[in-house]
């Protein structure tokens, strides 16, 4: 930025700007240092504490919204943001949106855009792997995008989302990936009314794992569809 330019700051902007070029240049997301992201024509707040929501996210809303039906209940799993329920909601006005997710943070940010989108999606805390948990009985439509990347994945991933997005929502243990998948599928084959869908985003490598795992619980129409890139991503599967 040219000397002039910067002279016509004040102090309190001059000092604003450096502390915002300083979180750049250290590798914070884009999306955290302007505090907000697009989603599905959504602006929506985001911050350490959640994922930024990725264009593959949005492909699984595309794909849930033209299939046909509309669902009168929806449970999205592990909202973080909030940008699956609060989409879903945008595209079926008259459904009952809830999300849940463990993380308290993460329910707040997402509680801040239902209010800024004004948009009626319930959100509560909810920890899938708890032996209390349980999803609402009677829900037409599940989704969730869980965390499905192996710690020994990590330093594969870029330094950013690495070092600033949290590992909550993005890892599982390498000895179970399918682990968050499978305990979502056990709860949701009580949850589910009968044609009642489930929808997940998954790892490329564990998508058909995903699949056949839902096949042999019972599942019926067990389908699995490729992103943009080519990559198994999307798998769904009616009760």
């Amino acid at each position: 930025m040219e000397q002039h330019s910067l002279d016509l700051l004040t102090d309190d902007q001059k000092n604003d700007l450096e502390a915002t070029l300083g979180r750049l240049v250290r590798g914070e997301p884009l999306q955290y240092v302007l505090g907000n992201a697009l989603f599905m024509g959504l602006e929506l707040f985001v911050g350490p504490g959640v994922l930024i929501p990725r264009p593959e996210t949005e492909e699984l809303v595309e794909r849930i919204v033209s299939n046909g039906s509309v669902p009168k209940r929806i449970v999205d799993i592990g909202t973080g943001s909030g940008c699956i329920a609060l989409a879903l909601k945008q595209a079926f006005p008259d459904s009952s949106v809830i999300g849940l997710d463990v993380s308290i943070q993460a329910l707040a940010i997402a509680e801040r855009n239902a209010i800024s989108t004004k948009l009626d999606v319930q959100f509560v805390n909810a920890d899938v792997l708890a032996d209390s948990f349980a999803i609402p009985h009677g829900t037409d439509l599940i989704v969730s995008n869980p965390p499905y990347i192996r710690r020994t994945e990590e330093l594969s991933l870029a330094t950013h989302v690495r070092e600033h997005e949290p590992g909550l929502a993005l890892f599982v243990e390498d000895g179970d990936p399918l682990l968050f998948y499978r305990r979502i599928a056990e709860q949701a084959k009580v949850a589910l009314i009968p044609g009642g869908a489930i929808w997940f985003e998954g790892h490329q490598i564990f998508a058909t794992d995903v699949g056949v795992m839902l096949g042999d619980m019972g599942y019926r129409s067990v389908n699995i569809a490729q992103d943009l890139s080519g990559n198994p991503r999307f798998i769904s599967a009616i009760r």
